[in-house]
């Protein structure tokens, strides 16, 4: 059998064994999946004693205990490369009838294009179904996004261990990169002491997350030499209360937002172009307002927070737009106010809406006796429950508002969220040794394969790249003193921020990820991807 034969056997035998396992975030099965790859590996010969080693780390939080997963194959020498992906997957609810067959690409194609042609023309599904007849994609839950590439690691692992070589592997497989990365996180604390107790000098990462396309492929059969970042900036916007039939002695707070909101709905200030590489536009992904149950009241305040992503722009800036979109937004809308209040005849006193960022605010709170103490017990037990991060920040901010003593109109600007730091390949020895090894690797398999490779600047997705890489750690204090949970989000690590290691994405390409329609291109996902996968690591290990 020929080495890329191998590779595209063992890859989907990988591939389909790992999908079959359930791993839903958040969830008993995902705290399960890692002892049951634990398992599969520890069964391998290529992870076998005494040139392997398999073991797990604990990762802190969550419902169940979860764990990251680490698989270490020695050849000779200590330099070493890193394979890593997360195992966890979104939910399956979406398959609906569908459901029982989400983990099963053979059962589930057919049913997929039957169901389909069944439904009312759609493009997207009608695309689906020719994929999924013509044979070319595989559909299945986690299949694409990411246990594929999972896969593609583990067939390079074991081709590579099947002889002597130079170097070492590490495979590493996280939990919890669909919800806040606390596994990536996790190794992104203890990778340097895990290379020193194994005496390995850690030369690159390779995450092996999916891309997608819609078109032929071209884009997808993609190396990303980095990922963007991703930053959740947040607002409470405090209006001031007032009966409906007494509207012009208050100040909507849900009016305010709604200003908000418009103005920075994909506003260029926010978006991001690095050559032909365009950054999504910010979007606002969560609103909702203080009100509990139905009355004729206006509400009090409304939280609400945006994705923002980043190539080069530093927090500090996002905020600083935020900023100038909220006291623009704001303005603008308590003059149309004033003008529609003549017109009607009514007289009202409309004061200017405050914009205040969360440092300021907390800083303001905790000038009154035991705020600090009220504040960290309510972060504790924020922590501890099952709201969304982003839901905890805004309990926070509502109570050093309501510890401040201030008034509104007013914006409580902030950041709501895990951030994901944008990483590139530096000006170093060891990026530019990586750079060359991928770009020797894609001439090769593009001639090998008779298939097109691109190598793009940022992987245009969220991903753990952020915590691997070369990412400026200098940005976090302006991210930390306006994130109110903060102090939870570090859960007593020393730092937060990336291993530092030159990391670039490579993975699989497919199309409609996170829906019921996730599919992968089989030819890509199987035989090219490992191929390349494998070239790039014996052109960094070679001597």
């Amino acid at each position: 059998m020929s080495s890329d034969d191998f590779l595209a056997v063992r890859t989907e035998h990988w591939a389909r064994t790992l999908t079959a396992i359930p791993s839903v975030t958040g969830t008993r099965d995902e705290a399960e999946f890692a002892d049951r790859l634990v398992a599969l590996l520890k069964g391998n010969p290529a992870f076998a004693a005494p040139a392997g080693r398999v073991w797990t780390l604990d990762v802190p939080g969550g419902a169940f205990p979860r764990k990251c997963v680490l698989g270490l194959v020695r050849g000779a020498g200590s330099r070493t490369v890193v394979l890593t992906g997360h195992f966890d997957i979104v939910e399956t609810g979406c398959y609906g009838p569908l459901e029982p067959l989400a983990l099963d690409p053979d059962r589930l194609g057919p049913a997929l294009v039957a169901r389909i042609g069944d439904e009312p023309h759609e493009a997207r599904a009608a695309q689906a179904a020719k994929d999924l007849a013509d044979g070319a994609f595989l559909p299945g839950r986690g299949l694409l996004d990411m246990k594929a590439g999972l896969s593609a690691g583990l067939a390079v692992i074991e081709k590579l261990a099947s002889a002597p070589f130079d170097g070492n592997l590490l495979f590493i497989a996280v939990p919890d990169e669909e919800g806040n990365s606390a596994g990536a996180r996790r190794i992104s604390q203890a990778l340097a002491g895990i290379a020193a107790d194994h005496g390995l000098a850690i030369e690159a990462a390779i995450n092996l997350d999916a891309t997608v396309d819609d078109g032929d492929g071209a884009e997808g059969r993609a190396v990303a030499l980095g990922s963007v970042g991703k930053l959740l900036p947040s607002a409470l916007v405090v209006g001031r209360a007032a009966h409906a039939s007494d509207s012009f002695r208050g100040i909507g707070a849900a009016a305010i937002a709604g200003a908000l909101a418009a103005e920075m709905e994909w506003a260029p200030e926010l978006t991001e172009r690095s050559g032909d590489e365009l950054g999504a536009g910010p979007t606002l992904l969560g609103m909702k307002d203080s009100k509990a149950a139905y009355d004729v009241t206006t509400p009090a305040s409304v939280w609400m927070y945006w994705n923002v992503m980043t190539h080069r722009r530093a927090p500090a800036e996002v905020l600083d737009a935020v900023e100038a979109a909220a006291s623009s937004s704001a303005a603008a809308l308590m003059e149309r106010l004033a003008e529609r209040a003549t017109a009607s005849g009514a007289t009202v006193s409309l004061a200017p809406v405050a914009v205040v960022r969360y440092a300021a605010l907390l800083a303001e709170a905790l000038q009154r006796p035991g705020a600090r103490a009220a504040l960290d017990a309510l972060s504790d037990e924020l922590a501890a429950s099952a709201l969304s991060l982003p839901d905890q920040c805004r309990k926070l901010t509502e109570k050093a508002w309501e510890l401040s003593g201030r008034s509104g109109p007013a914006i409580v600007l902030g950041f709501a969220s895990i951030p994901y730091l944008p990483v590139e390949l530096r000006d170093d020895d060891g990026a530019r040794r990586l750079d060359a090894a991928v770009r020797a690797a894609m001439a090769t398999t593009t001639a090998v394969h008779a298939t097109s490779l691109r190598t793009i600047r940022y992987f245009p997705g969220i991903s753990d790249v952020s915590f691997f890489g070369q990412a400026d750690a200098g940005h976090v204090p302006a991210i930390a003193e306006n994130t109110p949970m903060w102090r939870a989000i570090l859960a007593g690590a020393e730092r937060f921020g990336a291993a530092g290691i030159p990391s670039i994405n490579a993975g699989p390409w497919g199309r409609d990820y996170h829906t019921r329609l996730e599919r992968m291109h089989a030819g890509y996902g199987f035989r090219v991807l490992p191929a390349l996968l494998l070239s790039i690591v014996e052109n960094l290990l070679r001597r």
